[in-house]
């Protein structure tokens, strides 16, 4: 990449200036539902900039266009399937959980299961979404590296402090601000640079020399479509980070109507990164994959567009890694940690809560540092299967069906479908771990179904 003072300029003056947004709205964050549910007052828009802010991270940016470099559109399901989620999760999730006034999963799953389940679901929601988190980081250690010419270790420690500074202080009422801007940066100048790409495939009569497989959905095969569609809807309609927008909007129906807004942010914003990937694959075959974006924006677009989308990139790196991180370090502050140390005063619990999600964002750069060089849609397609496979049946039967699982089953199937899915992955099986942690919990849920209302 050749990288020029303007495109710096541009970058750093955009990064920066979102940043001061955030950081100027957190100066009213004081108390811990203020930092963790924006003090359940948030409207549609900050709700739907909360959730896309959140989801177009690396995978949605970066890990589509290195997935289409090799595969083509079969790299849009990502994004595709993040929003068919969203929208299930505003007609039927949405008004039932915010009705509540709650702030975590685990804690709506102990009002069914008991205390026990809220710790359970906890610590493997935040398994979970802690690999969401290192598939932003991966690919934020070797843009900051590549661009600046930094060691990994360096980069990690930049890029972490840039989080920091992106939602540390304000939490989500920090991240939906700095979201919706964010989104309206990627989406004008990616939509320029993929229309752009487009046409410099059009024009060198590029896209007659690819397989027909690159341009169908299925492309990859159908089983895999339909285990990666699968898995990012059951992953995203059991998020803590998403479930806590929801919980932060001022009505039901303002929570519902932030899940469709951000599905028609979400849903069409893989096809630009799509583009550019099939572009640079016929263009520059020798790219590294994992900067088949960045390569493109730095040397084939103009450097205004170029920058814009650069700094969109980072930005959607920065909220990805902060909402996830976000949502990771309020379950385990709430769930875990404060009943343990009994912490009941508010300052010192929103002290935890910020040391706790710290502490989650250098663990999730460590883990990409040991990782570099790994796909970044494999991180977020193993930790939806791994939080959806432990958590997705006995919230939906909480939510839809509640007092008719028992408590103790609940938990062992919790228990039991989390071993089995990262067993599944571990030993590499033929079959999406998702899949053997959800029949292994309807295994599970089935003794323990009761027609009878109980409590």
């Amino acid at each position: 990449m050749s990288l020029t003072f303007l495109h710096i300029l541009i970058i750093s003056a955009t990064v920066f200036a979102v940043i001061g947004s955030g950081f100027y709205v957190s100066r009213s964050v004081r108390s811990s539902a203020g930092y963790s549910v924006a003090g359940r007052s948030a409207g549609a828009s900050l709700v739907a900039g909360s959730i896309a802010g959140t989801v177009v991270g690396g995978g949605a940016t970066v890990g589509t266009a290195q997935l289409a470099y090799s595969f083509g559109l079969s790299a849009w399901w990502f994004t595709l399937g993040s929003g068919i989620a969203f929208i299930l999760m505003g007609i039927f999730y949405a008004k039932r959980l915010r009705n509540t006034a709650l702030e975590t999963i685990p804690q709506y799953l102990e009002l069914y299961y008991g205390k026990k389940a809220e710790m359970l679901s906890s610590i493997i929601s935040s398994i979970g979404i802690l690999l969401s988190a290192v598939a932003s980081s991966l690919p934020g250690i070797e843009i900051i590296s590549a661009l600046f010419g930094l060691t990994p270790f360096l980069s990690a420690l930049l890029l972490m402090a840039l989080v920091i500074a992106y939602t540390f202080f304000g939490g989500m009422k920090s991240a939906a601000v700095s979201g919706i801007l964010k989104m309206v940066i990627i989406w004008i100048s990616l939509f320029i640079s993929g229309a752009i790409a487009f046409l410099l495939l059009q024009e060198n009569n590029t896209l007659s020399s690819f397989p027909a497989s690159h341009f169908d959905l299925m492309g990859q095969g159908t089983d895999s479509a339909m285990a990666h569609l699968f898995s990012v809807i059951v992953g995203v309609l059991c998020t803590q980070t998403y479930i806590q927008c929801i919980f932060s909007a001022g009505t039901p129906l303002k929570a519902a109507s932030g899940c469709f807004i951000a599905a028609l942010i979400v849903i069409p914003i893989g096809l630009p990164s799509v583009a550019v990937g099939m572009y640079m694959h016929a263009a520059e075959p020798g790219t590294l994959p994992i900067l088949v974006l960045p390569t493109f924006l730095v040397n084939h677009v103009p450097v205004l567009i170029g920058g814009l989308a650069m700094s969109g990139i980072i930005l959607s790196l920065l909220g990805s890694i902060g909402g996830l991180s976000l949502g990771i370090g309020t379950m385990i502050s709430h769930d875990i940690l404060s009943p343990l140390l009994k912490i009941t005063d508010d300052k010192k619990f929103l002290r935890l809560t910020k040391l706790t999600v710290l502490a989650v964002m250098i663990l999730a750069s460590l883990i990409a540092i040991m990782n570099r060089g790994t796909e970044i849609l494999f991180w977020n397609y193993l930790s939806m299967g791994l939080r959806g496979g432990g958590i997705f049946l006995p919230l939906t039967l909480a939510v839809f069906w509640p007092g008719h699982l028992n408590a103790d089953w609940a938990v062992f199937s919790m228990a039991g479908s989390t071993i089995a899915a990262i067993t599944a992955a571990l030993v590499k099986l033929p079959f999406d771990p998702l899949f053997i942690g959800l029949a292994v919990i309807f295994l599970f849920i089935l003794p323990g179904l009761r027609l009878k209302k109980t409590f």
